[in-house]
């Protein structure tokens, strides 16, 4: 019919669906989580644009991100989702983070479920976007790679009201960070379940410390 939009090619309209569920407006209650670096703002551990980078690099190379990346990785290669969402809970490190995997995996299948009729299980959110994943004509490396930007971006909005950083400089580090999202997405395409684990002691400790703080604004 005339005036009507035609429709999208199935790459673009996967890539839509893609932004959506990873955008910070998606109700998984991300801004309530800060992965320990409330602690390592309090603590002076990171004060500026500088130490926010490393420390992010750090959990994207050694930490949580990588794992987040590996698990999706394998989910979207067919791998039993409920083992890896096993496997996902077990590899939090502290009581918070724990919760974060729980809680934010909830609301993220709950949402899905509703907007679209599946009935998927709670799941962490890496695993059940990587059950997504098998579906869209996108390649998995981009799939990993926006995951991992939102969990940067994620962080990075915290740091940038809480260092606190100007908004330029928190999207200075954000991009920054671009060439660090594309080696792990591309690493974590041939990983393995052995390939899991994780090296950020100062960030899994940072965590630890978080949950004894008097005053926190953060859950983690």
């Amino acid at each position: 019919m005339r005036g009507e939009a035609p429709p999208y090619p199935p790459p673009c309209g996967d890539l839509l669906d893609l932004v959506q569920w990873l955008s910070p407006a998606f109700p998984v209650g991300g801004f309530a989580y800060s992965h320990g670096l409330e602690w390592a703002i309090a603590e002076r551990e990171v004060i500026c644009a500088a130490s926010l980078q490393r420390w992010l690099e750090a959990a994207l190379q050694h930490g949580a991100g990588r794992n987040d990346a590996i698990l999706c990785s394998l989910a979207m290669r067919g791998h039993d989702p409920v083992e890896l969402a096993e496997l996902a809970e077990a590899l939090a490190p502290t009581r918070e983070r724990l919760e974060e995997v729980r809680a934010m995996g909830a609301a993220f299948t709950r949402t899905l479920n509703a907007l679209s009729g599946r009935a998927l299980a709670p799941m962490a959110v890496p695993v059940a976007l990587g059950v997504l994943g098998r579906e869209m004509a996108l390649p998995p490396a981009v799939i990993i790679a926006l995951l991992l930007q939102a969990f940067a971006g994620n962080l990075v909005t915290i740091a940038v009201r809480f260092v606190p950083l100007g908004q330029t400089e928190g999207q200075q580090v954000l991009a920054a960070l671009h060439a660090t999202i594309r080696d792990t997405a591309t690493f974590a395409g041939n990983a393995t379940r052995d390939d899991l684990g994780g090296a950020f002691f100062r960030g899994d400790m940072a965590s630890a410390w978080h949950e004894t703080k008097e005053t926190r604004i953060f859950r983690t």
